[in-house]
């Protein structure tokens, strides 16, 4: 509930300032932001951003300018597919897409147009993560999604890859309004994903972040509703079950009711004539 509620005021705040963008309303999403793509450019001058060379970037509206610079930078663009339903991970490069697809690559219908999928026994490193958030506290380098979870989950599963290691920076890109400092670090579960980098339009904060990373899934936490929604880790499971003893099975979490997802305005936009922006 104590995450919810600083959710709500956020979401509430992005509303009331107009500080969010399209889609709208921000409420169950990573909310889109005015300054998204200064924020972007911001991450994008740092060093450790120049020198790395697979970075993998979450699918939603406000961190679309970071997927673009990753691609036109010449980087490999790691992306989740939406909500992890249709898939796992794809990666991308600016070698194989046209170059005036470059801006159409960095949405979903890009991502499955010009990317290509990779399985969980890719061999492959990631040297930066970003991912999108609601909340950050200022101080702790706590974070809060928009309540689904997918973050820890991509987390956990690069975990398990192999992709990334606790040294792995995590970064987001946020507004400034977004910053926060009241989320109790004592009541953090141990699959929540600490930000090392936060970057909004106007500044760089490096929280020297001391909450520890998740080492991998953490089963007894993964509700049986959240499993039935994500193929790739109902495979991973039967996977590592599969080397188990007989009988043995990984554990299964609490019954969960999900949250709900966000309002699909823009779907009505387009019915009436309206477009994405």
């Amino acid at each position: 509930a104590w995450k919810w509620a600083i959710r709500k005021r956020i979401w509430d705040l992005l509303e009331e300032k107009n500080i969010a963008q399209f889609p709208r309303p921000v409420h169950h999403r990573i909310p889109n932001f005015l300054g998204a793509e200064a924020a972007a450019q911001r991450l994008a001058s740092l060093d450790f951003f120049k020198a790395a060379k697979c970075i993998k970037v979450n699918p939603d509206t406000p961190q679309k300018p970071l997927r673009f610079l990753v691609l036109s930078t010449g980087k490999t663009l790691m992306t989740p597919q939406p909500r992890l339903r249709t898939g796992f991970f794809s990666v991308m490069s600016k070698d194989t897409i046209p170059p005036e697809a470059i801006r159409q690559s960095c949405t979903s219908a890009g991502v499955a147009k010009y990317g290509r999928p990779i399985a969980l026994d890719s061999d492959i490193k990631v040297d930066v993560i970003v991912i999108g958030s609601c909340a950050v506290d200022i101080n702790t380098g706590a974070r809060l999604g928009k309540g689904e979870g997918f973050a820890e989950l991509e987390y956990g599963m690069l975990r398990m890859m192999g992709a990334i290691t606790a040294d792995t920076l995590v970064v987001t890109s946020i507004h400034d309004e977004q910053l926060v400092d009241d989320i109790p670090t004592s009541k953090l579960l141990r699959h929540d994903v600490p930000v090392d980098v936060i970057c909004t339009p106007t500044r760089v904060i490096y929280t020297n972040t001391k909450i520890p990373k998740p080492e991998g899934i953490y089963w007894d936490l993964l509700s049986p509703q959240k499993l039935a929604q994500i193929k790739v880790l109902r495979d991973l499971k039967m996977r590592i079950e599969a080397t188990c003893a007989p009988g043995d099975k990984l554990p299964t979490g609490p019954d969960e009711q999900l949250p709900p997802l966000a309002v699909r305005v823009e779907k009505e936009l387009l019915r009436a004539g309206g477009g994405r922006g």
